[in-house]
């Protein structure tokens, strides 16, 4: 019987074996952990956002690390598609803000779930606590894996093992070792989609604090980077939420070669031009000519966040506010749009949503996930140097590779 070996039991792991099947061959995966889909069930704070429901030119739009590689993948296994094979499989969706799919229930779990039943229902094999050591390779063929000490034959052999972030999950970097075995180049990982630390005490004081509707802008050496609108949170370490995720990959990159001179600054209120917003200041101070300049100001920020804006200001709390110069209203207008926080570094791989770099995609074949070095050998998921920002769009990615890789691989040993 013709069959099919999978490295790793994640997402890309478990739809390769989807893949398989529905082209009739058996799988079998090997996982390390005791249990499948452990990144899975924790993804989307455990709600699972598989999926965007954007199409496949504004997927490929919302992959900075090689989205160009993910055409063939998507027209293969696209949000719909995986919508249609959930839902056949017992799992409903449903769309969310900014496009995003979760299933009904709300529960990653069920999805986790929902895929095992499926597997097994249709004759797939699932191994357990099995670390694949090796590849055996023999010339520019794959022969079959190594485990324990122990030498197993396929015909074909999938690494969807994942990348390094959340290595508590097993995703410690296996993939890349077996990659390197069979001749393939590694592109240095580093994590992204990854909360910042920055060197300012005063967001201590503000931990806790989520901002919805700012602007978050990026800089390397005063240069701008890049400007994302939305939401973010300030931590007892720095920053992070939505936008602050999306800007760490281009942060990241840069901050393994040159930690210095890289600030995020933070437009608390975007919708106001700087002029719109002077003007609103006025208004305010006239309103309140009466009171301390502290007074006057309240509402325009939430409560923990008026004293680190006044220490800022440099202006003085108790000051009246007929007192108050153009200059110092200026410079307090300003602050407010340009809050700026310096990078020091990023929080490690433990709390990365996902990894940057992996398997050199020029060395894949986009059209069937196969090593254009070993015949055979395939890969999917995060293993590959592709990476997405949030919104669904790291795991529809894992899924689409993952089918892909499984039906072609499958394809290949009826050959």
């Amino acid at each position: 019987m013709k069959s099919v070996a999978i490295i790793g039991g994640g997402a890309a792991g478990l739809m390769a074996a989807v893949g398989a099947i529905d082209k009739g061959v058996t799988p079998l995966v090997f996982e390390r952990n005791p249990q499948v889909g452990k990144k899975l069930i924790i993804t989307g704070k455990g709600r699972s956002n598989v999926s965007n429901d954007c199409d496949i030119e504004n997927f490929i739009k919302n992959f900075p690390g090689n989205g160009s590689f993910l055409y063939s993948a998507l027209y293969a296994f696209d949000s719909k598609k995986l919508r249609n094979f959930l839902d056949t499989i017992g799992v409903s969706t449903k769309v969310e803000r900014g496009g995003r799919i979760f299933p009904e229930s709300d529960k990653a779990k069920d999805v986790v779930n929902a895929l095992l039943k499926y597997l097994l229902i249709n004759g797939a094999q699932i191994r357990l606590k099995s670390r694949v050591e090796h590849l055996v390779i023999d010339g520019d063929k794959i022969k079959g894996i190594s485990l324990q000490g122990k030498t197993m034959e396929f015909p074909a052999v999938i690494v969807a093992t994942g990348g390094m972030s959340y290595p508590s999950t097993g995703s410690t970097g296996d993939g890349y070792n077996l990659a390197q075995e069979a001749s393939h180049t590694i592109v240095t990982p580093f994590p992204s989609l990854v909360p910042l630390e920055t060197k300012e005490k005063w967001i201590q004081d503000v931990q806790g604090l989520a901002l919805k509707n700012v602007e978050a802008s990026s800089f390397y050496k005063g240069k701008l980077l890049q400007r994302e609108f939305g939401e973010m949170i300030f931590t007892h370490f720095g920053v992070s939420g939505p936008i602050i995720l999306t800007l760490s990959r281009e942060i990241a990159k840069i901050i393994r070669c040159d930690n210095a001179d890289i600030t995020v600054r933070i437009n608390l209120k975007p919708a106001l031009t700087f002029e719109q917003l002077d003007r609103r200041l006025q208004r305010i101070l006239k309103e309140n000519k009466k009171k301390s300049f502290k007074n006057s100001i309240m509402k325009l920020f939430p409560k923990s966040l008026l004293n680190p804006m006044l220490q800022l200001s440099g202006i003085n709390p108790d000051k009246p506010v007929h007192q108050i110069t153009k200059e110092e209203r200026q410079s307090f207008a300003l602050l407010i749009q340009n809050l700026t926080l310096t990078v020091t570094k990023t929080r490690p791989y433990e709390e990365a949503i996902v990894t940057a770099g992996g398997v050199n995609v020029k060395e894949i074949a986009p059209s069937t996930m196969a090593s254009k070095l070993i015949k055979g050998l395939y890969f999917a998921g995060e293993v590959l140097d592709i990476d997405g920002y949030t919104g669904g769009y790291n795991l529809q990615a894992a899924f689409s590779t993952g089918f892909l890789a499984g039906r072609s691989a499958a394809a290949y040993t009826s050959q």
